[in-house]
């Protein structure tokens, strides 16, 4: 808004949805941050694993009831996975989020990256964007670490703004910045300085491959992977 003079309306869609779903509308306040309301003739829902609705505030899947009029048809070559993503009515986004009691909608994560620590469930998205408002963090990537106690901890790969390097006190300030805006079992247990985190062509960090290299896995698909 400072630099523009203009409201950030924030919105959700998909590929697969092929217009926008979901988004806060001018015609009435914005709650910054979040996906918005679902548009008219648009009816979005969050399940559990058995498809049962969850209470308002607590994380589930975001499922989109089909029928709308710019709904995908199939992946190319690969039915199998398309009827895979529709059971008992709904379409399956594959993100996880939250409804408030305002009835807006809260971007958690992708479903298979939502960390498990010590039973709580993690999304990503939650953690970088807290670290990304400190003033020394340009970009930041959260993978779930595997953990024998937690069975997972939170780890977070961090690349600085121009003008700042780091360090064991930078670290340390920004585990302390994390805990402050998220509660102790959020907040990264571990932060790691890389130079740039990968990223696909259209931005979107894969923390698919973050995961990989940090556990020694196989990397497997790059071929979408930003040419650097």
């Amino acid at each position: 808004n400072e630099i523009f003079d203009m409201p950030f309306h924030d919105n959700w869609w998909q590929t697969e949805t092929g217009a926008i779903m979901c988004a806060n509308y001018a015609c009435q306040d914005v709650k910054p941050g979040s996906m918005g309301r679902p548009l008219p003739g648009v009816e979005l829902g969050i399940v559990d694993e058995n498809f049962d609705p969850v209470p308002v505030g607590k994380d589930g899947i975001l499922v989109v009831r089909p029928g709308w009029p710019s709904m995908f048809h199939g992946y190319w070559g690969n039915a199998p996975m398309y009827n895979s993503r529709f059971r008992k009515g709904w379409y399956i986004t594959g993100d996880s989020a939250r409804i408030d009691e305002d009835g807006f909608y809260w971007f958690v994560g992708r479903t298979d990256d939502v960390i498990n620590t010590a039973g709580h469930l993690v999304g990503p998205f939650e953690v970088e964007s807290a670290l990304i408002e400190h003033p020394a963090v340009a970009e930041a990537g959260v993978i779930g670490k595997p953990d024998p106690i937690a069975m997972e901890v939170v780890k977070a790969f961090v690349s600085l703004k121009d003008g700042y390097e780091e360090s064991t006190e930078l670290r340390q300030e920004l585990m302390r910045f994390s805990r402050s805006k998220l509660s102790a079992a959020v907040a990264p247990r571990e932060i790691e300085f890389v130079a740039s985190l990968p990223k696909t062509r259209s931005g979107k960090i894969m923390r698919r491959l973050l995961k990989a290299r940090e556990l020694g896995l196989p990397e497997g698909d790059t071929s979408g992977l930003e040419e650097e």
